[in-house]
């Protein structure tokens, strides 16, 4: 057969066309089985146990994600208790009080704050005695800072307690501590000085409107001295002891 007969036979092939029975039959054919895929995916129950697997492999590498990370910041948490002013961890321990500080009732929360105030003396008492000069700044800031909030609860109506008296001396100790040890003067602020000066004037005002007995009138007389001498902290302390020998 030559290459023109060949060419030929070729372009009769084309001209041939399938009976449309033949399609229709040859279509129903070819597409009874489905693909196995497919029909796997037909069938919910498949579908669900299919996936479920994955979705529970998902579900324990989430879970175990969440638990590393709770570890870690647990351990985070207990390392930044004794960190510094200064130091990489001290905003951990920052965020752990303020955590805490939301589940104080508005009453105790004067003294809450000024026993934070306390700790940062500590903190500054420390940094002090190893002579850790970068953090002296910070830490005289997150004082200041720490008192400023206290006052800002001491001026919030509450009843003069032995605990705000005890914190309230124990400031003035540690900072006169601080000063004489390593001449550090952080004093107090404006603030934290203004509202010791209301609470004791506003002691003394109730005091003189009330029947007192000798003693009474001794320790009255000794509260106004301090106040006149701008010592607050004293004052507190003889209208306490005034209050509680009524």
């Amino acid at each position: 057969m030559t290459e023109t007969d060949l060419i030929k036979k070729i372009r009769l092939l084309k001209q041939i066309r399938p009976s449309k029975d033949w399609v229709l039959l040859t279509k129903r054919e070819l597409f009874k089985e489905e693909t196995p895929v497919f029909k796997a995916y037909r069938n919910p129950a498949s579908v669900i146990l299919r996936i479920f697997p994955r979705l529970f492999l998902n579900y324990r590498f989430a879970v175990a994600t969440f638990v590393v990370l709770g570890i870690l910041a647990s351990g985070a948490v207990n390392l930044a208790q004794n960190s510094l002013p200064g130091d990489f961890l001290y905003p951990v321990k920052r965020i752990s009080e303020k955590g805490r500080a939301v589940f104080v009732s508005e009453k105790e929360k004067p003294k809450a704050q000024l026993e934070l105030a306390n700790k940062r003396l500590d903190e500054l008492t420390k940094i002090a005695e190893e002579n850790q000069v970068r953090k002296l700044a910070p830490a005289i800031s997150e004082f200041q800072a720490s008192l400023y909030q206290a006052a800002k609860d001491l001026k919030k109506p509450s009843k003069l307690t032995q605990e705000i008296v005890d914190q309230t001396q124990r400031l003035k100790e540690k900072r006169e501590k601080i000063k004489v040890s390593y001449g550090i003067n952080i004093g107090e602020s404006e603030e934290y000085k203004n509202t010791l000066r209301e609470i004791v004037q506003r002691n003394i005002e109730v005091l003189e409107e009330s029947s007192l007995t000798e003693n009474q009138e001794t320790l009255l007389v000794e509260a106004k001295e301090d106040f006149d001498a701008e010592n607050f902290t004293g004052a507190l302390v003889k209208i306490l002891l005034l209050s509680q020998s009524k």
